[in-house]
């Protein structure tokens, strides 16, 4: 099987995700792949870039050492994130997919993932969403 983590970057909430994603490959004996999207990359940018690449890096090497097979991509595509994510997943097949999900005030809520939205509606395989609460 293959998981797949959306993955934002170092926030509270891709902690939960990550979390829930590892315990679940554990149990179905999937493989992990990390992703994280950039809609473009300008030379201003360069520097979240390799930020970025590292810190998938360093996650990767933590996940294998848990026992989990793991990949990382970092997508420079020029679509959005919640389209690259969809892309991705058909691509290569994937089984499901973990996004983390914040609760957002109500006008929030209006312009709240639109990336998590589609997603969650044109993902071709099921999609769990994470709360920051979940432990």
């Amino acid at each position: 099987m293959k998981f797949l983590v959306a993955y934002a970057g170092g926030a509270e909430i891709n902690e939960a995700v990550l979390a829930l994603a590892k315990k679940s490959a554990k149990l179905f004996k999937a493989t992990l792949y990390i992703v994280s999207s950039m809609e473009g990359a300008s030379e201003n940018e360069f520097n979240d870039l390799t930020r970025i690449e590292s810190t998938l890096e360093t996650l990767k090497a933590s996940i294998i050492k848990e026992g989990i097979p793991c990949k990382t991509h970092l997508l420079i595509r020029g679509l959005s994130p919640g389209e690259d994510i969809v892309e991705f997943a058909k691509d290569k097949n994937i089984d499901q997919i973990f996004i983390g999900i914040e609760k957002k005030s109500k006008v929030g809520k209006m312009f709240f993932g639109s990336n998590a939205q589609h997603i969650i509606l044109e993902a071709p395989c099921p999609v769990v969403s994470v709360n920051k609460n979940f432990t």
